[in-house]
């Protein structure tokens, strides 16, 4: 079973304010399908801290071979800085 590492749009109820789960799941799962662990959020709305991620199940889940989405990198290269 392949795994990827991408993000889950998740409403807050209000119009035009919604957040990102961001989750390990079967690359043949659709976007908002079940998940096998969920590792942070991303909140687009806010100007600081909005990305959050368990480092240590990034990289867990990085070295069995999980896809990591283009949008997922940048923010993870960006909150290392």
């Amino acid at each position: 079973m392949a795994v990827a590492i991408r993000m889950r749009k998740v409403g807050k109820g209000a119009k035009k304010t919604f957040y990102f789960r961001i989750g390990v799941i079967d690359e043949q799962k659709s976007r908002d399908g079940r998940v096998l662990e969920d590792i942070g959020t991303y909140e687009p709305t806010k100007k600081e801290n909005n990305f959050q991620v368990d480092k240590e199940r990034f990289e867990y889940w990085k070295s069995k071979g999980a896809v990591i989405s283009d949008t997922i990198k940048s923010l993870v290269k960006k909150s290392s800085k």
